[in-house]
């Protein structure tokens, strides 16, 4: 690592504006999902209250849809900058780790769906700066958690054990408390019989971290623990871990709630895999280095076709098996619809229904639109992506 500290910083820069527009494309090339369109117009919670509070202001399209999950983001690498610097001596190491941390898969994925994961792991990172810095537990963040998510369960329980170890009596009440609210409040699913969902859920977090790197936090979650290297965070990823784990057991679990806990374990990942290299002699320092060259490969490639997902679809039988399916053709298909002056349609899918309402074709009585396959049809469309048909629907203008 022969670069300077000023170097690796112009990395990391470049690097960020790579990612940012990368983030604002995709944004812009994404569909809304049925379960992004009940946010919008049917539930009320904090993914309601963001996305209406920036298609209010930014007007209805994807980017003001996604746009606050893109600003979560952002504001989850500036903590995480913050908090590295008491982790790394080098600022160069600091760089590393923040790089790495903004090209995680899980991170990206969360930035650009509707979802409470990127605003969880805002709020852990909060919390957890607020730690570091003053030395003190903000307990009313804690309360405030209670009414933000279900998912903050894990972390109470984390400072519960994290309480224990430090003997702190009003951490342990109050981790204890709020933790039985919390349960009390949301709750979760214990039943069923063992169905095998443990493999699932170690392949879900290799997607979040990418494989290679998955089984380095794996190790280096073990190592910290036998060397009692615990603080706060190897706690939170620990409990996160193994609480998602045990649950596995009965049921799949939901990984939303679990991935804003791991994530933050990074810096501890980073710093052990560069201390493990230099207390090496440069000769045999050529694996590492070809792991961390592979590590970087998977990142980087998750990343280009996070955003450049479209040929994929080339490679898959069924469409509706590709990752980004879900997300995709509505925004086409309303296209289309607005072309041939459509903007009010019928269906007997009510999930098309209310996705097509975020592109303003309404429902009404004028036309029917439907996926089944039909001899006579006034209108037919169909929406490709490099030739190949995913999606095709009929249209019947009613008499």
């Amino acid at each position: 690592m022969s670069l300077n500290d000023n170097s690796y910083k112009n990395i990391f820069y470049t690097l960020f504006f790579v990612v940012l527009l990368s983030l604002f494309y995709s944004a812009n090339s994404m569909s809304i999902s049925y379960g992004e369109a009940l946010n919008v117009f049917k539930n009320t919670s904090l993914l309601t209250i963001l996305t209406n509070s920036s298609i209010y202001i930014f007007g209805q399209n994807d980017i003001a849809l996604r746009l606050p999950f893109i600003l979560f983001y952002l504001l989850c690498l500036l903590l995480m900058f913050y908090l590295s610097k008491d982790f790394f001596k080098k600022q160069s190491d600091r760089y590393i780790s923040l790089s790495i941390f903004m090209i995680l898969p899980g991170l990206i994925s969360a930035s650009l769906l509707v979802n409470s994961a990127i605003v969880v792991t805002f709020l852990v990172l909060l919390y957890v700066l607020y730690y570091q810095k003053l030395k003190k537990h903000s307990y009313a963040l804690l309360v405030l958690f209670l009414f933000v998510d279900n998912s903050f369960a894990i972390l109470y329980l984390a400072l519960f054990f994290f309480s224990l170890r430090h003997k702190d009596k009003k951490l342990l009440i109050i981790s204890l408390v709020l933790f039985i609210i919390s349960m009390s409040i949301y709750g979760f699913d214990s039943s069923g019989k063992p169905r095998g969902f443990l493999v699932d859920t170690f392949a879900i977090y290799a997607t979040i971290f990418s494989p290679l790197l998955f089984i380095y936090f794996f190790y280096t979650v073990y190592r910290s623990g036998i060397k009692r290297e615990r603080g706060l965070i190897w706690y939170i990823a620990t409990t996160s871990l193994i609480f998602s784990f045990i649950l596995s057991f009965r049921q799949r679990i939901n990984i939303e709630d679990y991935a804003p806990y791991v994530v933050i374990f990074l810096p501890y990942m980073v710093r052990t895999f560069l201390h493990t290299i230099r207390v090496r002699l440069p000769q045999f320092r050529n694996k590492y280095y070809i792991i961390s060259s592979l590590v970087l490969i998977v990142l980087f490639t998750n990343l280009f076709f996070t955003i450049v997902n479209k040929p994929l679809y080339m490679l898959v039988e069924d469409p509706k098996k590709h990752f980004i399916y879900k997300y995709d053709y509505v925004k086409q298909l309303a296209l289309n619809l607005k072309e041939n002056n459509i903007n009010n349609i019928y269906t007997d899918d009510e999930k098309l229904s209310l996705r097509l309402k975020f592109y303003n074709i309404n429902s009404g009585d004028e036309f029917y639109l439907t996926t089944k396959e039909l001899k006579i049809y006034d209108y037919k469309f169909d929406i490709k992506y490099y030739g190949k048909i995913i999606y095709t629907a009929y249209i019947i203008k009613k008499i």
